[in-house]
């Protein structure tokens, strides 16, 4: 296990490496960031507690993949296995659950702490032989594998939002918008093999332009039930609503950019973190955005050409 623990260090330090940043540096200037972007949030929204819940939750699955830890079990022990487990997510929800711990959010700081335990015991994989149907045809691969991964939380988010409507809560039914995109953002969360990129016949310009124009159609016919209330029972507040909607679309654009950023790797550390920056404070995306364009086109061009 301590090999393990100091294997996942070591890999951490790499992938600062290779995104061009000195590995003792990186380490000294996340605990730094972390907390400026975390005073940032609670002071510019009063659902900060929400989101903080939200994307540690969104971390803690994304290691309670079926393959990852099918393979954690065929290398340790059951014992160990489980002592991993809920190491890493005490770990990684531990920056999280302190914080709300400072600012006074005992109750959201309970279910996180509640949450991370059961999470550590859960294991999200497609174990079963019924197919769920999608309203999206064959090509965006991505919005079929992640509709019928996470659709719970497009019922979710359309609950909040018809539950907001009825008392009238207008912040309410645009964080139900917000999470439809967060929640389109994580269908490019990991790559498809390099194969299903290669097999295009296409330019990486043109590769990227048909995944953008795909997740801008796609997010939109997810998103638009709640869009046309919040038009229909908010009417005086449409620039509000258009503009939250662009900036859901920004936020999609980077996570797609993000995703060929690395490509066929996955998305690394500092890149995650560089869009957590983005999505807290967004005048950032204009810097990030190019960044990203940049670098999946070096990266297709290695397949594609």
């Amino acid at each position: 296990m301590k090999y393990y623990l100091n294997l996942q260090y070591k890999m951490l330090g790499r992938q600062l490496s290779d995104f061009g940043i000195n590995p003792i540096i990186g380490y000294l200037l996340l605990p730094m960031l972390f907390l400026g972007l975390s005073f940032y949030l609670f002071v510019k929204t009063e659902f900060a507690e929400y989101i903080y819940v939200f994307l540690s939750a969104s971390l803690l699955i994304s290691l309670s993949g079926a393959n990852r830890n099918d393979f954690l079990r065929n290398c340790f022990s059951n014992k160990d296995y489980r002592k991993i487990r809920l190491l890493e997510n005490t770990i990684l929800a531990l920056p999280f659950f302190t914080f709300l711990i400072y600012e006074g959010c005992f109750v959201t700081a309970a279910t996180l702490l509640i949450l991370e335990i059961i999470l550590a015991f859960t294991i999200f994989g497609n174990r079963f032989n019924y197919t769920l149907p999608t309203p999206f045809c064959k090509q965006p691969f991505e919005f079929i594998a992640g509709f019928r991964k996470t659709f719970w939380v497009i019922l979710l988010a359309y609950f909040i939002a018809y539950m907001a409507i009825m008392v009238g809560n207008f912040n309410l039914v645009l964080f139900s918008m917000m999470l439809v995109f967060f929640n389109c953002m994580y269908f490019y969360a990991y790559p498809e093999k390099a194969y299903f990129v290669w097999i295009f016949q296409a330019t990486p310009r043109r590769f990227l332009f048909d995944k953008l124009k795909t997740a801008l159609l796609y997010s939109t016919g997810l998103v638009l039930p709640i869009v046309a209330g919040l038009c229909f029972f908010f009417p005086e507040k449409i620039n509000i609503i258009i503009g939250l909607q662009c900036l859901g679309y920004v936020y999609l654009l980077a996570a797609v950019l993000a995703k060929y950023s690395a490509f066929p790797s996955e998305i690394n550390l500092p890149q995650s973190f560089f869009m957590a920056f983005g999505i807290v404070f967004p005048p950032f995306l204009l810097a990030i955005i190019p960044f990203f364009y940049f670098q999946s086109i070096k990266r297709l061009n290695e397949i594609l050409k």
